[in-house]
């Protein structure tokens, strides 16, 4: 009998053994079908649109569904082909040991809708340039752009979190076998893969994006399963794309990544992942399960 795909006695993240080529296609397969998935639905919105550039930066209510169905449709796609190259139920790729806790995301969506309503406030007060708020401003369009956040949203959110802490983190990880140094190759290459997949050129965006990643991959080792960085994932971008959505004036939102788009306030933001890593490392040192510990 071979060896076992997974080892319970590592942290989430770091706990699978897999081919190393297998790993790679694990990483390297669902950003590219995304790309691929997003593209074309772009093409199809400016087909129905008629828009003669559907690549541009407004995000009107059909590219915006577009976006988050390719996302979480990747996301699934994601952790069966980890799980078919792994050899190990898909289950193993949401939470391991232990089983999913539903009770753990409810806690940790409650906390994470605090910190990050907290950090908006914060950035209206010190920074409200910063985002590209335009004015407060409620149309058909913001109503329907509101009820597709709340609808598809925890959606994406979930679908990327499948995709890099699900799959892409522990494919990663499974390259090396000490424990501390697959978490830092499992972070490293997820978070790198993650802020590429946004396509900013801006650096504080970029750095930005490769943080919020480490944080919510943190999350997921120290939690041993994915609850904590879905319930962040999903609190900070429904709450950011319904308060950018009401301060657009009634008009689409605009995403803008380019050179010179980003700032210092992202350090604001750098907080509040901060301040949801100490929640997680409370939570978890309380209940006693999951905190790495391994050497």
């Amino acid at each position: 009998m071979g060896a076992p795909h997974s080892d319970e006695t590592r942290p989430f993240g770091v706990h699978l053994r897999v081919a190393w080529w297998k790993a790679l296609l694990a990483v390297v397969v669902p950003p590219v079908m995304l790309l691929v998935l997003q593209v074309l639905g772009y093409q199809l919105v400016g087909v129905l649109e008629g828009s003669d550039d559907p690549f541009a930066p407004a995000m009107t209510p059909l590219k915006f569904l577009a976006v988050n169905l390719a996302t979480i449709v990747t996301g699934v796609l994601a952790i069966l082909l980890l799980a078919w190259l792994a050899g190990v139920p898909w289950r193993r790729l949401i939470s391991s040991p232990r089983a999913f806790d539903p009770r753990r995301l409810l806690f940790y969506l409650l906390g994470a809708a605090v910190l990050v309503a907290a950090g908006i406030g914060v950035v209206a007060l010190v920074a409200p340039e910063s985002p590209g708020w335009v004015a407060f401003g409620v149309s058909g369009t913001t109503i329907v752009m509101l009820v597709l956040t709340l609808l598809t949203t925890p959606l994406q959110a979930l679908g990327e979190e499948l995709m890099f802490r699900s799959a892409a983190l522990p494919a990663a990880a499974s390259w090396v076998r000490g424990v501390r140094t697959a978490v830092v190759v499992g972070l490293m290459v997820s978070s790198l893969t993650f802020a590429l997949l946004h396509g900013s050129a801006d650096p504080w965006l970029f750095g930005y994006y490769a943080f919020i990643s480490a944080c919510t991959g943190l999350m997921a080792i120290m939690s041993g399963g994915i609850e904590a960085p879905v319930a962040f994932h999903v609190a900070n971008n429904v709450l950011f794309t319904s308060v950018n959505t009401l301060m657009s004036d009634g008009e689409p939102f605009s995403i803008d990544r380019s050179s010179g788009s980003g700032d210092a306030a992202v350090l604001i933001l750098g907080v509040v992942n901060i301040a949801m890593l100490v929640l997680v490392r409370w939570r978890e040192k309380r209940s006693g399960d999951h905190v790495l510990e391994h050497s």
